[in-house]
């Protein structure tokens, strides 16, 4: 019995797996624009991503955010804010 599926979709799939299971994945996919231009921002934006992230953390910038933060936490201990 459970091993054939149904013949005909439910009108409403009243539960979530059955919208789950009755969603247009593929019809979304192939009409809507931002899926493309998702892929391709991704593409474009990785190398921006990647070398602001190697600025932010050179060996230089790590030293200079411990050093502040070290003085921040020795301003804290004496009651200065």
């Amino acid at each position: 019995m459970a091993d054939k599926p149904p013949s005909r979709p439910m009108k409403y799939p009243y539960t979530t797996a059955a919208q789950i299971a009755q969603f247009p994945l593929k019809f979304h996919v192939k009409n809507q624009w931002i899926w493309k231009y998702y892929f391709v921002s991704l593409v474009v934006c990785f190398p921006v991503f990647y070398k602001i992230n190697s600025l932010v953390n050179s060996p230089g910038n790590v030293e200079k955010w411990e050093a502040a933060k070290k003085k921040e936490r020795e301003e804290a201990a004496h009651g200065h804010h």
